[in-house]
């Protein structure tokens, strides 16, 4: 697990076009860093920080993809 912690962006159209799965867990990550005030935790609870990451990513790209922007044009 690497990478810098980052403020969430928003991930939906317009405001990002092109998103990752990388993107996706960024923010999963950053939110769950943010609630339990844990950059990275010790050994004992990194099974549960690194689930409730993997669920907010899977409920994260399940909201993205089925949000309807009105207005927007698709490619």
């Amino acid at each position: 697990m690497g990478g810098m912690c980052r403020s969430i962006k928003t991930l939906r159209p317009p405001y990002s076009a092109d998103v990752t799965d990388d993107d996706v867990r960024a923010a999963a990550l950053q939110y769950v860093r943010k609630i339990s005030g844990f950059r990275a935790p010790a050994s004992h609870n990194a099974e549960a920080f690194d689930r409730a990451v993997a669920e907010i990513a899977r409920s994260t790209a399940a909201l993205l993809d089925s949000l309807e922007v009105r207005g927007s044009r698709a490619g």
